[in-house]
């Protein structure tokens, strides 16, 4: 598949209309925002992070405008009315555009240290002198640079995080006056901090330390993952882009900093990329797929205004939006702008509505959505409630949504939303008695995946439906597990090379956990297996189930049962699946062995305690039955040799026990030794 282009539009806000379009080619990597040169008119843009172009609307294509490399880096053009644009390099050396096309080969200082990474610039224009900042970072280290262009001074400054060195940065934004810079921080607290940087430092050029102040406390959630914005609207006011709690959706809110009050707010559904600007009184962020753009102008800060009790009064041809946010998004080119009339209008519309309308809890949303929508709404609905905020009737909610699933499937048999009751089953809220249906649905489809997930979650399944599942687990084909989404944590990796195979066998024959096999003195025994073809041999060294049946038979063994009410309903399972469950857990058994620990490897594998009391349990409900199968010989024939090879060890370890128990008796009574001693210890 062909690269996508990389191209750039423009757009006019008022009327929504494309007015251009341009691309670079084809492996070529936009690195820095094109912007406008307003002492020019034109653009001017940076791609592959030195190849600078320039062009106008007249232009077509990109190839053949006017295209300048540069000899370093560029991080940033910056532009504002009344002056020429600047060009930031990532080494933090600043020229200006007319001065770097005269000689774009010219020579690039670099200006910070090494490691020191650029995060944020803004450019600003006080008493007609342009004046640039920029932040880095440094091994958690932030500093700033101020640069002044009417007297070439460059300030270094370095800001101290404040108690909590470990927070980091999400976002900057940063408001000028007569006097100082006001740096704007949001960090990962959520927590938005204020730092005064002067425009005329006292010592330029001693590096100085600058302590930041907590401005708006917790106005978006410190745990929010999605990108967090902010940015400054005037002196008094910002703009932040983000999540005000944990589970909530991303909002735009507008706060009054001097008087910490929240002026406007409105959640983005849709979501955003954490992109905020504000330029000529508009607000311009993405939202979804689109950009949409809010016009928004600030009031002069008063404490009624902060409080919303402002009486506003306008001549009747003035054009002004006070503290209105357009929160509408129109079709098509994703710009949203309308005037301010018509904004009032659906406001004060939209505000009708919601008094006429009582407002339903998400909890009744949802339950009456699952008795009528389709399995895929359904399955979004019920994902967005469990992102909301647990309420005290979680848990209720949680039941009663099971329970109208579970009816509809009864009167509809073609419903079965089985991934929305896989997300309830994982909310570790439900058990077998509080939902028994949920299995029986599940047993009837052969529902594997979701059979799993039960025995994993519920524990209180009674040992009738343990043994349904078991039976299901062994006859299912091969083909159809293929296809089915197993959880394989509690399975390792069951292939073995020839070799292994090899020693592994010689192990089983020799050697059995520390009994020697050609002491025991059942030769009959030992006569049948010295005979047994080479591929029996493969057969007891090779994982007799695929990985997938093994993984839910493991589920089988971590479930919880009473062998008094288990027994009784393991008789009513096919001799031919007890024999297979048999070979799996034998062969567990000798993974097991292979180790010092005896254990298996894999994330919450069967215990040998497990597979042990499995075998006893298997072997007392069908005994009389698998003796009758003749291929079921050796494998009883091996069960009896690993018995009795227990029964040895366990033997000589008592002998062993006892022994030690002498020797401790004997250094209890040899309390007086001198500082050098041989001792001769003789056991019988």
């Amino acid at each position: 598949m062909a690269a996508l282009e990389e191209e750039f539009t423009l757009s006019s806000v008022s009327d929504q209309k494309p007015l251009g379009s341009w691309s670079v080619k084809q492996g070529q990597i936009i690195t820095c925002p094109a912007v406008c040169n307003f002492q020019t008119g034109e653009y001017v843009v940076v791609h592959d992070n030195k190849v600078l172009r320039i062009w106008n609307n007249e232009d077509v294509n990109l190839d053949k405008v006017f295209k300048a490399t540069l000899s370093a880096e560029v991080y940033r053009i910056l532009s504002v009315q009344g002056t020429e644009p600047l060009v930031l390099f990532k080494e933090g050396a600043v020229r200006g555009l007319e001065a770097l096309l005269a000689d774009p080969q010219q020579k690039i200082e670099t200006v910070i240290s090494d490691e020191e990474v650029i995060k944020w610039t803004k450019f600003f224009v006080v008493f007609r002198h342009p004046v640039l900042i920029f932040i880095t970072e440094k091994h958690g280290n932030y500093f700033a640079y101020v640069q002044m262009f009417n007297s070439r001074i460059l300030t270094k400054y370095t800001l101290l995080l404040g108690q909590d060195e470990n927070s980091v940065i999400k976002s900057f934004t940063a408001s000028v006056d007569r006097k100082f810079i006001s740096l704007m921080s949001l960090s990962s607290d959520g927590c938005i901090y204020e730092t005064l940087i002067p425009i005329r430092p006292a010592d330029p050029e001693k590096n100085q330390s600058l302590v930041k102040s907590l401005l708006l406390k917790a106005v978006v959630s410190g745990n929010a993952r999605n990108g967090v914005a902010l940015t400054a609207l005037d002196q008094d006011h910002v703009a932040v882009l983000g999540s005000p709690l944990a589970a909530s959706k991303e909002c735009l809110s507008v706060w009054n900093i001097k008087f910490q009050t929240l002026q406007t707010s409105k959640e983005l559904p849709q979501g955003t990329s954490g992109q905020l600007w504000y330029y000529g009184e508009h607000l311009f962020m993405l939202h979804g797929k689109s950009l949409t753009v809010i016009p928004y102008k600030c009031e002069v800060s008063s404490l009624a205004g902060a409080l919303g009790k402002l009486k506003h009064s306008q001549d009747p041809g003035t054009h002004v939006v006070s503290h209105f946010v357009n929160w509408e998004t129109p079709q098509g080119c994703g710009l949203g702008f309308q005037n301010s009339e018509q904004s009032r209008r659906i406001l004060r519309r939209r505000k009708i509505e919601v008094s006429l309308q009582p407002e339903v809890p998400p909890s009744k949303q949802l339950l009456s959505t699952i008795m009528k929508d389709s399995e895929k709404h359904i399955e979004v609905e019920v994902r967005k409630f469990l992102a909301l905020k647990q309420t005290p009737d979680f848990h209720t909610v949680i039941g009663d949504t099971v329970t109208g699933l579970l009816e509809r499937c009864k009167a509809e048999p073609s419903f079965y939303p089985r991934n929305c009751l896989m997300q309830l089953i994982q909310t570790h809220v439900l058990s077998y008695s509080l939902c028994p249906d949920l299995m029986e649905i599940a047993l009837k489809k052969k529902d594997v995946q979701l059979l799993q997930l039960c025995l994993q979650q519920f524990p209180d399944i009674p040992e009738s439906v343990t043994c349904a599942c078991l039976k299901i687990f062994l006859s299912i084909g091969d083909d159809s597990l293929q296809e089915t989404d197993v959880n394989m944590e509690s399975v390792f990796d069951y292939s073995i090379n020839s070799v292994h195979d090899e020693k592994m066998e010689e192990q089983t024959e020799i050697l059995q956990n520390g009994f020697n096999p050609e002491e025991d003195k059942c030769n009959n025994c030992d006569q049948e297996l010295n005979k047994k073809p080479q591929d029996e041999t493969k057969e007891s060294t090779s994982c007799p189930v695929v990985q997938k049946r093994a993984a839910l038979l493991n589920a089988i063994l971590h479930s919880a049962y009473s062998e008094t009410f288990l027994l009784p309903h393991l008789k009513d399972i096919p001799a031919q699946h007890i024999t297979l469950f048999l070979k799996y857990l034998y062969f567990l058994y000798l993974k097991c062995s292979e180790n010092a620990t005896m254990t298996l490897p894999g994330i919450h594998p069967p215990t040998l305690n497990q597979i042990m009391d499995w075998i006893c349990l298997l072997l007392d409900a069908n005994f009389t039955v698998v003796v009758m199968m003749p291929e079921a010989k050796r494998l009883l024939i091996n069960l009896y040799k690993l018995v009795k090879s227990q029964i040895s060890v366990y033997s000589e370890l008592n002998k062993i026990e006892v022994s030690f128990r002498e020797l401790q008796k004997l250094n209890q009574e040899k309390n007086n030794r001198g500082l050098y001693s041989i001792e001769v210890l003789e056991l019988f």
